[in-house]
Order: C-alpha cells, then structure tokens, then sequence
C-alpha cells in the first residue's frame, strides 16, 4: 500500500498542506511541527517524490558544486574536503541537495556548467576556484544563473563572492617572519594562473618591499597545491648558493611537503629554516614541529559562500555582493616564535 501526504498529516495531526510546507522546509513552519511531521514520514516510511515536486515547483531543490578541473588536489588538499563540509551544513539546513561536477579540464568544466544552467538540474551554482580569463565566468556573463564564487573573480565580472584578504593575510605571515629576523625568505606557491596565489604572492612582495628586501624570483617556486609540489620547491630552495633561511608556503600542504625536503636533507626546523602555512587545516597542529599557519577559517568560507548562493536564488537578485572572512595567523613551534619566547622566560 502507498504511503501518501494524507496519511502523514493525520499521523502527525496537521493538514497536508502543512506537510507539503514541511517537505519544501518552508521557512514559516515551526521547528516543533517539522520533527512531529518527519517522524511521522519516518514512521510510516514516506519518501517524497522529489521529481514530481520539482516539477510542479519548476524548482530542483539543489545546487551545483563545480570541482576545479584540478580533480586530484581537490580530494588530496585538505582545503576543499572542509569548504565542501562547510557547503554541506547550510545546503541539509536549507532543505538543498548538492550536485557535484568533476572534470579534468577547463572545457569539460564550462560543458558541465551549461549542462546544470540549460538541463534545470540545480537552481544555482557554487564556483570554488577563480583564475584569470576564467571560462566559467564568461558562460555566467553570457548566460545569467544564480552563482556565486569561492574567491574573488577578475576584474570585469560581477558575481556574488566570498574571500579572504589574501593580500593582507600573506603579508602579515610574511611580516611575521621579518619580526623574527629572517630576511632571506622564500615563498612557495599554486598556480599562478590563479587569483589566490597572486593576491598571496603580491602580500608577500608588500612585506619584503616594506622591510626594505629585495625581491629575488629564484626564491619563488610556483607548482599545483599537492605536498608533492612543495617537497620539489623545497629541495630546489635548498639546492641554492645562499639558501633562504625562512619560507611562507601559500597553502599547508605545501609547507608539509616543504618540511619533508628539509627534514631529508638534514636540516632542523625552526632552527636552520623556518616555515610558515596557510588554511590552518587540522593537520597543522599535529605536524612535527607543529606548523604556524593563517586560519582563514575555512568551514566558515564554506557556510558563506552557501547562504550567499540561497540569498541569491530565493530573493531571484542577480546583484554584486562580496563577502571578506576574516583571517588569523595561529603560531605553533614551525617558525620559531614560541623557541625564543621560551629562551627569553
């Protein structure tokens, strides 16, 4: 026998109309009535049509998480697993399935986006990279969707979007290491195709520019951000005439692999070379030595980016809003701040 919305309502002791309202999580209906009515689906084992529902809504209650074409750091950087976490949380409060695309490349990215706008498969769309002459802002441009953007996009291109200031944040972790007394400090980084590494990349040039540094582009290693890539960065660092004594690493992964090269080739951290991360993923606390990073707190980037999204579809406003979470350097045993306070004590 088929379970209806009949059956529930009078399980629960409400009009269908309310467990209509309840199935679509609107938002006038008391948290009270929305357990008694799901515990009365989950009793008489209702599962709603969700097809049906959109149909007749001509709304498909979900929303598209384009992956970055870079599929393997995605899963292998710690970053995305937490924005997705943080997307996640909002998308089940809001009563929103997620879709996610995968690609290997930009043109299977900007194909996939045009499936989810021209197929109504999702009623909007997160983007969790940017970079210049970005193909996917030029579909949103040419075809306008509900989006929003994890980063900030090019100049040219208005869409709602959610950063940090990277600017800002990479100089301050550069700063931090020019307190210390370091002034041959290198800098690891992503992509530089990508609007992260040149905002971070240009915080770091301010710090040394400021301290009267010299900026020596053989102390820069760009690669994609894959512990890999900072392994290869820091062995080439290393392999220089006047090596650096100091490194800002633009994401933790980077530094983790930064801090494998040095530890093989014999070199004590924080005491021969000193490192800095970026994201403070929770592995940077339990790194040997413990790894300094910025928190750009990433769950929250994730949170925002989502409810900028359904601000966006449920008000149906296309318009300009950005977003800046705010950042903080958290300092543990990689850079060598807490081996001179203890020294000092």
């Amino acid at each position: 026998m088929t379970v209806t919305i009949k059956d529930v309502a009078v399980r629960a002791g409400v009009s269908p109309s309310t467990v209509s309202r309840v199935i679509s999580n609107h938002p006038r209906i008391s948290e009270k009535t929305k357990r008694q009515v799901r515990l009365a689906m989950e009793e008489l084992g209702y599962h709603p049509n969700i097809l049906a529902r959109s149909l007749v809504k001509k709304t498909a209650d979900a929303i598209g998480v384009l992956i970055p074409s870079t599929t393997e750091e995605f899963f292998m950087n710690p970053f995305f697993p937490e924005v997705l976490r943080g997307i996640s949380d909002v998308a089940r409060r809001e009563g929103f399935d997620l879709l996610l695309s995968t690609s290997d490349s930009n043109k299977e990215d900007v194909k996939s986006l045009k499936r989810m706008i021209h197929g109504k498969r999702v009623d909007g769309v997160l983007l969790l990279s940017s970079r210049m002459q970005d193909p996917l802002l030029d579909v949103l441009q040419d075809h306008p969707f509900p989006a929003t953007l994890l980063g900030r996009p090019q100049s040219g291109f208005e869409i709602p979007w959610v950063n940090n200031d990277n600017v800002d944040a990479c100089y301050r972790a550069t700063r931090h290491l020019i307190d210390l007394g370091h002034r041959r400090i290198a800098f690891l980084c992503g992509d530089e195709a990508l609007l992260v590494t040149q905002d971070r990349m240009q915080g770091y040039q301010n710090a040394l520019k400021e301290a009267g540094i010299p900026i020596d582009r053989k102390w820069i290693y760009a690669s994609s951000f894959m512990e890999q890539g900072g392994y290869l960065g820091m062995m080439r660092l290393l392999a220089t005439s006047e090596r650096p004594t100091a490194v800002v690493a633009s994401d933790d992964v980077l530094a983790f692999g930064a801090m494998r090269a040095a530890g093989e080739l014999g070199y004590q951290i924080p005491d021969d070379i000193a490192i800095v991360g970026f994201n403070n993923v929770k592995l940077a606390e339990m790194s040997n030595p413990s790894l300094t990073s910025m928190d750009v707190h990433i769950f929250e980037l994730g949170k925002t980016v989502a409810e900028l999204l359904i601000e966006q579809m449920r008000t149906h406003k296309l318009k300009e809003k950005s977003v800046l979470v705010p950042s903080d350097l958290v300092i543990r045993h990689s850079c060598g701040a807490l081996n001179k306070i203890t020294h000092q004590n």
